[in-house]
């Protein structure tokens, strides 16, 4: 994979890293409108977009290996004390 050196600007990181959670917060309505789904074929379409989605993120996460596993999941508490 070629990663320009903008993309590992701290502005890209952000905006990165808001991608990733976004693509999380999809991926779980998809899995629940698959749990409601009967249709197979839509089951699989279903499933297709997920692992598209997931291979997304795993790019992401390649792309910036020091961002903290809570960071990726938005539960990255900052304090102000």
């Amino acid at each position: 994979m070629d990663v320009k050196e903008e993309d590992k600007s701290e502005e890209s990181k952000k905006n990165h890293i808001t991608y990733y959670q976004s693509l999380s917060r999809v991926i779980a309505q998809i899995l629940k409108e698959k749990e409601e789904e009967n249709d197979p074929t839509i089951k699989n379409h279903l499933d297709a977009r997920i692992e598209a989605m997931e291979k997304d993120k795993l790019r992401i996460k390649e792309m910036f290996p020091d961002i903290s596993e809570s960071q990726w999941n938005g539960t990255n508490q900052k304090s102000t004390i």
